[in-house]
């Protein structure tokens, strides 16, 4: 039996994923993974102070005044079968 610090973490990413629940009587075909994306600011306990900023005209293409709180969004389905 592994102690807790013997117990590995998984990576850390802003991107999961889960399989949703297929029963064996479904008559459709299994999903497969499904995927969402977290946005940084469930990490951040606080807004701490003196945080870097985007110059007026970048903060309006990406959406924030703060970088640590920019969070591109990355198609996880794209390449894949059927998507575009």
């Amino acid at each position: 039996m592994k102690g807790p610090q013997e117990q590995q973490q998984p990576a850390f990413t802003r991107v999961k994923s889960y399989q949703p629940f297929h029963s064996r009587f479904d008559p459709c075909p299994p999903i497969g993974l499904k995927y969402y994306s977290t946005p940084p600011h469930l990490y951040m306990g606080f807004q701490p102070p003196n945080l870097p900023q985007f110059s007026p005209q970048e903060a309006l293409r990406k959406g924030t005044l703060w970088p640590a709180l920019y969070d591109p969004y990355k198609n996880p389905y794209k390449g894949k079968k059927g998507v575009k």
